[in-house]
Parts: C-alpha cells; structure tokens; sequence
C-alpha cells in the first residue's frame, strides 16, 4: 500500500503567537499499479450486517430489509466471510460466521427470509453480539452496517456507551436510519464512535441501493488499522486533531498516548485511491523573531499481524516573523476548513432553534449555513438547506424559514450537515 501526506499551512506567526494550524492531506495512491505488499495488507475481510427486528419494523421495511439483505448476500464475493445479527431488546445471531460460498449463502438468505419483527430496540446487545464475531478474525478488514428506525430504548443508554468502547478500534460502522422516527444523535454517536457514516433512507424501497454503496464501498478497502501518530515538542500540546474531509469527524477524544510527546489516532480502514484530509492545531511554547521550530511530525502507521509500519510522514512548522504581510495569511485550505466546520455547526444550531419554536435564531443560524455553503461551493449542502429555508440571497445569507417542512429533509439536513467539499479547483 502506498500513501502520500502533504501538509499545507502558514508557517508563519506573529511574535508571541502560540496556535500552529495545519491541514494534512493523506491519499492512498498506486494502487492501480502495483502490488500491495504483504506486510501492510489485509487479505481477508469480514462484513457483519446488524438489522433492526424491533417491532416498529413491522409492513413495508421489514419486507424491504430482508428484501435488501438477500440481495446483499447474492453480491458477497466468495473470498469474503460475513455474518448477521437481528435484534430488539435482545440480539440473536441469525446467520454465524461463514464464508461467503453458494452454499452458505442460500443458508443465509433462507435464515432472513424467516426474520420476524417483534420488541423494543436496544442497540448495544447488537452491537456486543456483532463484536463477538469481529473478534474471532482480529488481522481481517473488518466492517459492519447497522440498519435501524426507530429510537433506542433510554434505558440502553449507558449499556451503549460501554459497548461502543469495547467496539472501538475493532470494527468500523455504518448507520442507517429508515423512515423518520429514528434520533440523528443516536446513529452518529454509534457511527462518529466507529469511524463510520450515518444517513438517512427516507422510503424503504431505497433500502437495497444504499446498502448495494455501503457493500461496494466496503469490499475496496485494503487495509483496516492505520493510526495518525503526532509528534510534538516538549512543552507543546494539540488542541485539537480532526478529519476534515470527506466529513467532519472529531478525532480528539480518541487519542492514545503511545509515549511521551506522542498520540496517536485512528483512521479506520482505507482503500483505492481514497483520500481525506485532516486539521491540527498544536499549541507551541511562544517564539521570537527569527525563531524556527518544528511543530509536529504527522506519521500515518499501519500495523498487521502486530508489525507497525510506517507508511507516509510530514512536517508542521513553525517560524516566528514581525511582517504582518507573512504572519497574517490564513492558509486557504486552513480556512476552508474551518469555515465547513462552522457550517455544520450552524446547520445544527438552526435546526434546534427551529425545533423549539425560535424562528429568529434559527433563521439567522440557517442563513449564515447558506452563506457559508454558497462561499465554499457546498452545493449538496446548499442543496438540501433548500428545502427547510427560502434563499433569497445566498451570499449574503439572506432567506426565510419555510413554514412547512417535511421531518424527512430536516433530517437528511441534519443527519448530512458534517459532509464536506474540497476548494473548487478554480479557486
């Protein structure tokens, strides 16, 4: 596996100036063309499907699921093991571990095609069943898809919390919420915890697409344990490390120190051709004019069969300058970045405000979300703050709330506000 890290910053700061910020930008390049070497590959993967039994699921999505999951199996390669887990207030493994040969998957399909809804909703005996099995293959790439509709039992919260982080650094998970009476919260708390996706599939008969991406996006990784290890000088400290692109995902709190002056943070599993960037800002001891230090050292490290090896590095710096022309240029990236950071953020706080009746501050938190979108060319999410507001003049942020707004768009709104873009490249 070959990558490729470059950082993009504005090295310079003004005297007693202590914030370096940087962007990383990682790419899993070549793959087209060369072998990925055995000693930083992982051959074998593991797809576990978890499906909502719960009886809310009852009708058109239980028909739709099973319909979905079928498909799912036929579309397995051979090569590939996977599993299902089926739950309510209790997990049951429906289909055990096996290898994704014919026989076994007409053994599967069978096993959904008598899946019957029926309970309440209590996610962490899903989630501890799934890990269970992910654990008996810990050198495979290991990823997981969570369908659910409905809100989790408030009894299962802190049971959730202590299974999330017993799942972490062992598989990765994607949400799916179907219909509109389902949290964003809960699913992205599961999925941000799991370094996956969440979204929305407003109907049932979108079920099989969706998950058809999720499969297909899957079955591409190569690789399923890499970690950004960041190296900073004494006396300095990060402030804050996240993943920036293709969505917003706060890294900080997942931080392990590996030694002194070093942490690291997962990356969860890459493939073809993928690329992601990523924000440090690292607090440094003031300098003086004049004065040149390195900042941090960003190294991706990718560990198989217990062998660490490091596969891309770069540099954050930082020099001290008293011309303002230097030391006052935001770094485009940098500022790009922090403005999709502020988008998302008043995304969500428009839409709270608008859930509890505050029409004002909820149209000026959403008209700002259109600025910003407009001035960073996020036309998706421009696209979708379409349908809960007015625009009347999207670069100055001036528009109206809609009176009427279906619950399905204030959801697909939120549940994709983290959603990035990268500088338009005419920019």
């Amino acid at each position: 596996m070959q990558f490729k890290a470059e950082v993009f910053q504005n090295q310079f700061l003004p005297q007693g100036a202590r914030e370096v910020h940087a962007i990383m930008t990682v790419t899993a390049e070549g793959l087209e063309n060369v072998a990925i070497p055995t000693n930083t590959a992982n051959h074998e993967k593991l797809f576990g499907i978890i499906c909502d039994i719960s009886g809310s699921m009852s009708g058109s999505k239980i028909h739709a699921a099973r319909s979905a999951m079928t498909q799912l199996v036929n579309l397995l390669p051979e090569n590939v093991y996977f599993f299902l887990v089926t739950g309510f207030e209790q997990a049951q493994l429906t289909v055990p571990l096996l290898q994704a040969t014919p026989e076994n998957k007409q053994r599967a399909i069978v096993a959904i095609k008598n899946i019957e809804p029926g309970g309440t909703t209590a996610i962490s005996t899903w989630l501890n069943k799934a890990l269970e099995q992910f654990q008996k293959m810990p050198n495979a790439v290991r990823q997981a898809l969570l369908l659910t509709d409905g809100q989790n039992d408030k009894i299962d919260e802190r049971p959730l919390k202590n299974v999330l982080l017993a799942c972490e650094g062992i598989f990765q998970c994607d949400c799916r919420g179907v219909g509109t009476d389902w949290k964003v919260a809960q699913l992205q708390e599961i999925a941000s915890k799991l370094l996956g996706t969440t979204d929305i599939i407003p109907h049932p008969d979108a079920i099989e697409a969706d998950f058809r991406n999720i499969l297909n996006k899957a079955m591409s990784k190569s690789i399923s344990d890499v970690a950004m290890r960041i190296w900073t000088p004494q006396g300095a400290r990060i402030l804050f490390c996240k993943q920036v692109s293709p969505e917003i995902n706060e890294l900080s709190d997942r931080a392990k120190v590996v030694k002194p002056q070093v942490v690291e943070y997962p990356t969860g599993a890459w493939g073809k051709a993928e690329s992601r960037d990523y924000h440090f800002c690292i607090e440094v001891n003031a300098g003086n004019v004049g004065d040149e230090m390195l900042a941090g050292r960003a190294s991706l490290i990718c560990t198989v069969d217990g062998v660490e090896n490091k596969v891309a590095e770069a540099r954050i710096l930082a020099i001290w300058t008293d011309d303002d022309a230097k030391s006052t240029k935001i770094d485009r990236r940098v500022a790009h970045y922090t403005g999709q950071a502020e988008l998302a953020q008043s995304i969500q706080e428009g839409l709270e405000a608008r859930a509890r009746g505050d029409v004002e501050v909820a149209t000026v938190k959403l008209g700002k979300a259109v600025k910003l979108a407009h001035n960073s060319g996020n036309e998706a999410t421009a696209k979708l703050l379409r349908t809960v507001v007015d625009i009347e003049d999207a670069p100055s942020g001036t528009v109206k709330l809609k009176r009427d707004i279906a619950k399905e768009d204030a959801m697909a709104l939120e549940t994709r506000s983290t959603k990035t873009t990268r500088i338009p490249k005419d920019r």
